[in-house]
């Protein structure tokens, strides 16, 4: 006789919207690892400004209707499929990426997609590592080249992907400058590894980052609001600067001009598009993190799977981010 079908709650999209298509059910079907995958029991899942993309429709990455959202999670193997030798039921783990959402009480995953979390941090710490770190790393060890003693700008520092890049910039040597809009949001950038902060609320805030560096200008710029920031990124940087866009939210007008005179250049990143190798590379460097104690995550505002909307509201409408925003399965 066959068995009945194992059923969880899992937030589904059965239309691209607002926050208000976010529906959360009951009676979804538990998947089951087939070959090369793990069937993760979710403990948290990070909040990421491109769920909230994918799921209005204005993001490249169109997942068939319906869907569940959520790429990064952290939780315990409850099974593995053929073939996965890495994890056995049982293992703390995180990931970078789901095949069946991450906004559940479990989620399936590809197994080179998973990796082992440290008993040294929880599971919400688990669930703010996949998107902003390996983000964060891609941006300033590969698309940047960043080298020690280079000034980096993290500019919107201390969200996810702000205070991993905070993180890892300090700790591979670079002088690092940070910007939030709030004062709590720049004590937690001094708090993890910027030397200088600055409130990017205040009208005068780029002449102050140019009294700072000097004539020389800054090596880098990680530009989490390049439709916002970009023209002014372009007169701070150095000779030979690179400014590296993880994240834009509309078009900007900019002088091409800006970038001749100083050989500068604007690089874009998706995760995404990396390479396995790539991956591998970045997990390397994350994985000496944790062991070595840089990699801390910084939990932001903590959500129930069932305030799934109200968190996409959030994280586009909140005044300064805080830290990894997370929704908490336990």
């Amino acid at each position: 006789m066959a068995t009945a079908q194992r059923l969880m709650r899992a937030i589904r999209v059965f239309k691209f919207g607002g926050p208000e298509v976010m529906k959360l059910q009951s009676d979804v079907a538990i998947p089951i690892p087939k070959d090369n995958q793990v069937l993760i029991k979710v403990q948290a899942c990070g909040v990421n400004p491109v769920d909230t993309y994918i799921r209005s429709g204005t993001h490249n990455m169109k997942p068939l209707l319906p869907y569940t959202p959520g790429l990064d999670v952290a939780g315990i193997v409850e099974a593995v499929g053929e073939h996965v030798s890495s994890f056995k039921k049982g293992d703390r783990v995180f990931t970078v990426r789901t095949l069946s959402g991450g906004y559940a009480e479990y989620a399936l995953a590809a197994d080179d997609t998973v990796y082992m979390l440290p008993e040294k941090l929880d599971f919400k710490q688990g669930a703010a590592i996949g998107i902003p770190y390996f983000t964060a790393c891609l941006a300033l060890l590969h698309s940047a080249c960043a080298k020690a003693g280079e000034i980096v700008l993290i500019h919107g520092a201390s969200g996810g992907v702000g205070i991993a890049a905070c993180q890892i910039a300090r700790a591979y040597g670079l002088k690092v400058l940070g910007t939030a809009g709030t004062e709590e949001g720049q004590n937690i950038v001094l708090q993890n590894g910027a030397h200088e902060v600055f409130n990017h609320r205040e009208v005068n805030y780029i002449d102050k980052i140019k009294k700072s560096v000097g004539e020389k200008g800054i090596d880098v710029i990680i530009e989490m609001l390049a439709n916002v920031n970009l023209s002014n990124d372009l007169n701070l940087l150095s000779h030979g600067g690179r400014v590296i866009i993880v994240g834009s939210r509309g078009p900007i007008e900019i002088n091409p001009r800006d970038t001749m005179t100083k050989g500068s250049s604007i690089k874009g990143v998706a995760l995404y598009s990396s390479t396995k190798e790539e991956f591998q590379q970045l997990a390397a460097a994350l994985q000496a993190g944790m062991e070595v104690g840089w990699l801390r995550p910084v939990i932001g505002p903590v959500y129930p799977l069932e305030k799934a909307a109200q968190a996409h509201e959030d994280i586009i409408h909140s005044r300064g981010a805080t830290g990894k925003m997370i929704l908490l399965l336990k």
